[in-house]
């Protein structure tokens, strides 16, 4: 099920070569992440393939610059 704050028009699925791509790291660091729980997992859209939500990328993506900001504020 979709959440609530996610509707069928807004929902965009990228591919690995996409997050691979939008966040700078590589396919294994994606995978360590996620099964670290520290990344948004992914989700089936086929037999063989899988994808992740754009807005949860790009919501992850938002939180790592906000944590990276806020210790070089600390550490200045």
């Amino acid at each position: 099920m979709i959440g609530s704050s996610t509707t069928h028009a807004s929902v965009k699925i990228l591919r690995l070569p996409q997050v691979c791509e939008v966040t700078g790291l590589c396919r294994s660091m994606i995978y360590q992440l996620e099964a670290d729980l520290c990344f948004p997992q992914r989700v089936k859209i086929g037999v063989r393939a899988v994808g992740w939500l754009d807005n949860e990328v790009n919501a992850w993506l938002t939180r790592r610059v906000a944590l990276s900001r806020s210790k070089d504020a600390v550490s200045s």
